[in-house]
């Protein structure tokens, strides 16, 4: 006959246990779990202790090992359970998986639920609880663009330092231009927002011309110098630079973040500013437009005032974008750069080693 093993309890236990087993507002199960634990101490056996306490012999074994195992702090907690049996083998998850990532469905280019649920012939909700399982999202796409600039890392170096430790007595302006902004004038009136319903517009449109918006985003305070013309050329941008110089103190130099665009390398634009000369040009890397903050800002007008605007005709179009440059520049926004070089040199090494395991 097989004997349990036998339980001796410390008198802290005992205490602690016997106050468990009289409590009148402990949960029963708890109270049952002391009561066997006291009875086992005491030589009675488990088979006396199931038929005493109304329970089941395996009943009176789990909680008896779960003591010599645990101690008290085991009686608190309920014992695992295996759960219910998968209805979807482990070898089905895996081919799912495997299928997700290693294959495509015929003449497309990414799996949707349904038809990797007819293929692996399982049910769309199971395959969805398996791609939320393995965090697997085909129907979504990410763009990137590595620059191979041959001097990416001088640049890189020149421009973060204008924002992270910038020249004493100077300004640190980002210019660029936001070129081919269209008039566009629905074709019917939308609906306003209402309880229940969005605003709604017609996805067709009128062209009514277009406009290109020069900007200079201060990183000292957030204020934007901005100028919209109907071209943006080399001769353009020398207006711009020159409505620059008269809105800035004339006593501070100007460091000018740009991109690479021939227009800002136009010989007139050099010899510009061979005669302007607190006027300092420096370019990004190229495929780095991140790296220049007014983009950041190009992305609030955008959202705020021109892709769900109405405009019929390029006066209105450049009146609302006028309206909300006075509004920024009244309560501006400073944009803070926070990246050092060393952190984008290493995401950019990261970004380089995962493409080059993939080809």
């Amino acid at each position: 006959m097989h004997l349990a093993p036998p339980i001796l309890l410390s008198s802290e236990e005992r205490s602690a246990l016997t106050a468990w087993a009289r409590a009148k507002s402990l949960a029963l199960r708890l109270v049952q779990r002391a009561q066997i634990v006291i009875m086992a101490a005491d030589g009675v056996t488990s088979q006396d202790i199931a038929g005493q306490l109304d329970i089941s012999r395996p009943t009176v074994q789990l909680w008896r090992e779960r003591f010599l195992a645990l101690r008290i702090a085991g009686l608190e907690k309920d014992a695992p359970r295996p759960g219910r049996i998968p209805s979807i083998p482990e070898s089905k998850v895996r081919a799912v998986v495997e299928a997700t990532l290693r294959t495509k469905p015929p003449a497309e280019t990414h799996w949707s639920i349904r038809g990797m649920a007819k293929a692996q012939g399982i049910s769309p909700m199971s395959v969805q609880r398996i791609w939320k399982q393995h965090n697997l999202k085909p129907h979504l796409i990410k763009t990137f663009k590595i620059s191979r600039d041959k001097h990416f890392v001088e640049k890189l170096y020149d421009v973060v330092g204008l924002y992270l430790n910038p020249p004493d007595k100077s300004l640190v302006l980002c210019v660029d231009e936001k070129s081919q902004i269209q008039a566009l004038d629905r074709t019917q009136p939308g609906l306003p927002l209402k309880k229940g319903r969005c605003g709604t517009m017609t996805h067709d449109y009128k062209r009514n011309g277009t406009t290109t918006l020069f900007a200079a985003l201060s990183m000292l305070d957030g204020k934007v110098i901005g100028e919209c013309m109907p071209r943006h050329r080399h001769q353009e941008f020398v207006r711009f630079l020159n409505k620059i110089d008269v809105e800035t103190p004339s006593e501070l130099d100007l460091h000018l973040i740009a991109d690479n665009y021939a227009t800002h390398k136009h010989p007139r634009v050099k010899s510009w500013l061979r005669r302007h000369p607190r006027f300092h040009l420096h370019f990004i890397p190229t495929s780095s437009s991140w790296v220049n903050m007014v983009e950041r800002w190009f992305r609030e007008i955008t959202d705020k005032r021109i892709r769900r605007g109405v405009f019929r005709n390029v006066p209105e179009l450049i009146a609302a974008i006028q309206e909300y440059l006075e509004n920024h520049n009244q309560n501006p926004r400073i944009f803070t750069w926070t990246a050092s070089v060393e952190q984008i040199l290493i995401k950019v090494a990261k970004c380089k080693e995962a493409l080059g395991t993939l080809h």
